[in-house]
């Protein structure tokens, strides 16, 4: 499979906004403040930390003293930095949050979409550029709208820009190693992944001995950590690419907690 385009994933993380906004567009109070399977965060916590989290982006973009200032505050406090911020922006009437997620997320993809091509934008870890920030804005809408979805009840179907969170997932598996403090692979792996709209996604060589096959899906719920290994129809060839798959975690920070088994008592 080609790799995506930059407009691509701009026009994709644009629509997987749109979709969980209008999850969330109707809700009453009361609904805003269930929980969802993130351990204290309520729907309004997902939405603010994606409000927050564009906030910061657009900074990165469009002002780096700005975003320089957030970052001395991150390492202040590392733990508690982003939850500080969820907490904050979920404390707002619901009418405000939404409208603050909206105007944020906007400013981003323009700001994303005007940025000089071979730019690289600082984040909190390596710089990057805008293609592979809104990649990454599409990977945390995405795995909290799943989040959102859990707690309402609703179904989302899966669809083909999960093929932005795919190739992230395989191009961070020496990240996932890294993070957990594990000895990064020396060989390449191979990776097979059915789409939702049955196109089969293939990264790696096609000899690498290392192998992982299956849904689309489940790599992408497994990469983000919305679902235990246990739970998922995905299957490993080779030691190495077994361990990968019980630490894989494509987004930034420390090593994620995961989400139990369906099995586990919680």
């Amino acid at each position: 499979m080609a790799d995506p385009t930059p407009l691509s994933v701009f026009d994709d993380l644009r629509a997987e906004s749109d979709e969980l906004d209008d999850v969330v567009a109707e809700l009453g109070p009361e609904r805003w403040a269930l929980r969802t399977p993130a351990p204290g965060w309520t729907v309004a916590h997902q939405i603010a930390h994606l409000a927050w989290t564009d906030h910061s982006a657009l900074l990165a973009v469009t002002d780096e003293g700005g975003f320089r200032e957030l970052v001395e505050k991150a390492l202040a406090a590392p733990d508690s930095f982003v939850d500080e911020g969820a907490e904050e922006g979920a404390r707002m009437p619901p009418a405000e949050l939404l409208a603050r997620w909206r105007e944020g997320r906007t400013a981003l993809d323009q700001a994303l979409r005007a940025a000089p091509p071979g730019a690289r934008i600082p984040w909190y870890g390596p710089p990057m550029s805008a293609a592979s920030m809104a990649t990454a804005r599409l990977m945390e809408t995405w795995a909290h709208g799943l989040d959102v979805a859990d707690a309402l009840g609703v179904t989302r179907p899966p669809t083909d820009r999960l093929r932005h969170i795919a190739r992230l997932g395989f191009r961070t598996r020496d990240f996932a190693h890294v993070v957990h403090q594990v000895p990064v692979p020396e060989d390449p792996f191979r990776v097979e992944l059915a789409a939702p709209s049955g196109e089969l996604w293939v990264y790696g060589p096609e000899d690498a001995p290392q192998r992982v096959t299956g849904p689309a899906l489940d790599f992408c719920l497994l990469v983000t950590q919305r679902a235990n290994r246990a739970d998922l129809a995905l299957r490993a060839e080779g030691p190495d690419a077994d361990r990968w798959l019980d630490i894989a975690q494509a987004f930034a920070g420390p090593p994620g907690a995961g989400r139990p088994a369906k099995g586990d008592a919680r």
